[in-house]
């Protein structure tokens, strides 16, 4: 079950602060996120490394971006947001290959 919480943060590996908005699960400059949650909005993870984006995916007319933890080595699919970064989207679709 999805648990709705607005936190603003400061990405972790690039510095930009972030405005949180319910819905905001990784840095839009540069889409890195925390493995903080088991389900989404949960907070329920003792991992709490860094997510990496590993590829983009295009399914549906929507990016999904594809992470894997640093720490843990989880892989997990999220959307990707409207302010995202196009260009580093777009990098890792044209890096990756985006599935249609």
């Amino acid at each position: 079950m999805f648990v709705k919480k607005v936190e603003d943060f400061v990405c972790e590996k690039c510095g930009f602060r972030v405005k949180g908005t319910g819905f905001t699960d990784h840095c839009p400059k540069c889409l890195t996120s925390k493995h903080v949650d088991i389900n989404p909005g949960d907070r329920s993870s003792k991992c709490k490394g860094l997510m990496l984006p590993i590829g983009v995916e295009y399914l549906r007319h929507e990016f999904f971006i594809v992470y894997k933890c640093e720490k843990c080595g989880v892989v997990k699919r999220v959307s990707a947001a409207p302010d995202d970064n196009p260009l580093i989207l777009e990098r890792f679709a044209g890096l990756k290959g985006a599935k249609q």
